[in-house]
């Protein structure tokens, strides 16, 4: 399995892990930016992230039958993981603000799910996934993600597997640090189109 350090490098290589001043989707400002879509652009490099999550998955989750991933950012990683553990893997989309399944995707009855996301932040989009899960009265074994930066602040209640932790404060504007408010903010994201 790769390092921490490892998969910072990588990461930091690809610009998947921005550092700057950022203004993110919540309007919180920060120092650093995830954008995984960046990694999931350069398999070779992906590559070695994935093996390494996959390998952690099997250690922590011993039996599953499916991957479930949010659309848009969960689709090229929950795909890769299935591949390299061999797991039928289906994605949820969004329509009229609500995930559901959509293109004869569906879960059975006692299936075993584990949902696989890019990032973790909230949370939010896993427990939406969860509750499709729920729905069709299957078990959610639990969560997979490259990076996790819920820093325990996340509303999931299983257990999370990730491949990074990070911890990346954010401020709100008028609570800026003399060092990021000498920073011009951008602000990046698919939210902030």
């Amino acid at each position: 399995m790769l390092s921490l350090e490892e998969s910072l490098k990588i990461l930091k290589e690809t610009n998947a892990l921005l550092e700057g001043h950022f203004i993110l989707s919540s309007g919180l400002h920060s120092p650093q930016y995830i954008q995984c879509a960046q990694l999931m652009s350069k398999p070779d490099k992906a590559k070695d992230l994935c093996i390494s999550l996959s390998k952690k998955i099997k250690n922590e989750f011993d039996d599953f039958d499916t991957i479930l991933s949010p659309a848009m950012g969960g689709i090229v990683i929950g795909y890769e993981i299935g591949r390299i553990l061999k797991k039928e893997t289906i994605f949820s989309e969004r329509v009229n603000g609500k995930f559901i399944l959509r293109r004869d995707f569906s879960i059975k009855k006692n299936q075993k799910v584990l949902i696989v996301e890019d990032v973790i932040t909230t949370g939010k989009s896993s427990l939406e996934c969860s509750e499709i899960i729920l729905s069709c009265k299957a078990k959610l074994v639990g969560f997979a993600c490259i990076i996790d930066r819920s820093n325990g602040k996340s509303s999931l209640k299983q257990k999370i597997v990730s491949q990074v932790k990070l911890n990346i404060p954010t401020y709100s504007s008028n609570d800026l640090p003399n060092d990021l408010s000498a920073i011009k903010a951008v602000k990046p994201g698919s939210r902030n189109l």
